[in-house]
């Protein structure tokens, strides 16, 4: 056997490896968080709810994310969200480029995807090698799910303020009814939470909204 092709065997053979390990990086349930214990009324109306057992108010996942929800979140954090694979590369740069001018990170640029990376992740601390991890792993997140799938993932399972946690659970605690019927003020108000949820309590999501 030739050292030629002796290299090449061992090339492809690590290429194989490092393909098999992306594959398999990605785990088959992306979150295990308990949720909270939920009663409805044939309407889909909440009669009872007991929160999980890890002090969190989080509704087991939804199916489908409201219309007019999908389009505030959508609008305010990731526009291009049907069109990118995982990671918007101008938004990166725009991101980067903005962070090195003030010599601190004050905006990330990630995606909706990339922001599922992160909360799967448990929030690793915010730096560029995290934000690299985000950027592959968003790829591997997007080869597996539908865009549907993830912003569904994504709803159910940011930060809506205090110990609230996905939609469900933020609709029903800041308005009392469900994400459906929430009007568009409402949901955007919603939309905005996720992306500074310690700054916005419930007293001032009732005085923007009245």
């Amino acid at each position: 056997m030739s050292s030629w092709f002796l290299g090449h065997k061992i090339k492809f053979t690590a290429i194989c490896l490092l393909l098999t390990a992306y594959w398999l990086w990605l785990p088959g349930k992306l979150f295990d968080k308990p949720c909270s214990s939920v009663l409805l009324a044939d309407n889909n109306e909440l009669l009872a709810a007991q929160i999980a057992t890890d002090g969190q108010w989080r509704f087991p996942q939804s199916d489908s994310v409201p219309y007019k929800f999908k389009s505030c979140i959508l609008t305010f954090e990731d526009e291009y969200f049907k069109y990118h694979l995982g990671f918007n590369p101008v938004s990166i740069f725009n991101s980067l480029k903005r962070n090195i001018n003030s010599s601190k990170i004050k905006s990330g640029g990630s995606t909706i995807t990339m922001q599922v990376a992160r909360m799967m992740r448990k929030n690793q601390p915010r730096n560029y090698y995290q934000k690299l991890v985000e950027i592959i792993l968003a790829l591997r997140i997007e080869l597996s799910y539908k865009k549907s799938s993830i912003l569904n993932l994504y709803c159910s399972n940011a930060p809506f303020g205090s110990n609230v946690v996905g939609l469900d659970a933020a609709s029903w605690r800041y308005f009392g009814r469900s994400p459906e019927k929430l009007s568009w003020a409402e949901s955007a108000v919603l939309a905005v939470l996720p992306n500074a949820p310690s700054l916005i309590y419930p007293e001032k999501i009732s005085s923007v909204c009245l």
